[in-house]
């Protein structure tokens, strides 16, 4: 990286700011499970709370997907996706796995297509740094300041951290976000098949509810008499079908 190897100490980024950076990102994304939106509350968090970064990005390649692009400001949403190709400091980053940057853009004579139009739109420094979430999907996060010289080591080392955190917390959002796929086929299947179905609709029709709380009524009324959610719906089922004594 082309960033001075010693700045001042009053330049650098304190242990509590990375500390404080680390714990509020996963204050935000540990109950999450949509991709996306984890994506979008970290780069949103991470400009925030880093002082002398105006913008954060993030770009992630998924196996079989198309990539995933989250800006914490729209303006430089399109530095971060694939149309400059490989020639950016995010894409530099995920293929060499490894940190890059550039403290001063105005002497940057790599990423020949993508730096101009940085600067164009008020970028002055860059660092990006390689993200593994898991085996389908790799990423870069990327820190860009507004004025040159304002990117130092300890900006690198909050990368570092960043990154490797961001990793945990991301890997974390996908296995919760293919749970949650799994569970709405379970359900989606529960609710076609034979007596359980029959069993929601009556709930739906009694509670004026929709299917997945009615689902879930019969879900607590089976765990609170320890029987199975079959059994449950076999006896409303019954219950209501009984002929009634004139």
């Amino acid at each position: 990286m082309n960033l001075e190897a010693s700045p001042p100490l009053a330049e650098t980024l304190g242990v509590l700011e990375t500390a404080a950076l680390l714990r509020e990102l996963t204050a935000g994304l540990i109950a999450v499970d949509d991709f996306d939106q984890a994506l979008s509350g970290l780069v949103r968090i991470t400009r925030d709370a880093l002082v002398g970064v105006r913008w954060c990005g993030f770009t992630a390649l998924r196996a079989g997907e198309p990539a995933g692009v989250a800006a914490s400001d729209a303006t430089l949403s399109g530095l971060d996706d694939l149309r400059y190709g490989a020639d950016t400091p995010a894409m530099d980053a995920i293929r060499r796995r490894e940190m890059v940057g550039a403290e001063d853009l105005g002497a940057e004579p790599r990423w020949s297509g993508w730096t101009p139009r940085a600067r164009e739109l008020g970028v002055r420094g860059v660092i990006s740094a390689p993200v593994d979430i898991d085996d389908q999907v790799i990423g870069a996060v990327t820190l860009y300041a507004g004025e040159s010289d304002v990117l130092t080591p300890g900006h690198q080392l909050t990368a570092m951290l960043l990154a490797e955190h961001a990793g945990l917390l991301l890997a974390a959002v996908r296995d919760r976000e293919r749970r949650a796929v799994l569970a709405g086929e379970r359900d989606a299947a529960l609710l076609g098949e034979g007596v359980i179905g029959q069993a929601v609709g009556v709930i739906m029709t009694q509670r004026g509810c929709p299917a997945q709380d009615a689902l879930d009524v019969l879900r607590t009324a089976a765990s609170s008499l320890s029987i199975p959610l079959r059994e449950v719906a076999e006896r409303l089922v019954s219950t209501v079908s009984r002929p009634r004594d004139n």
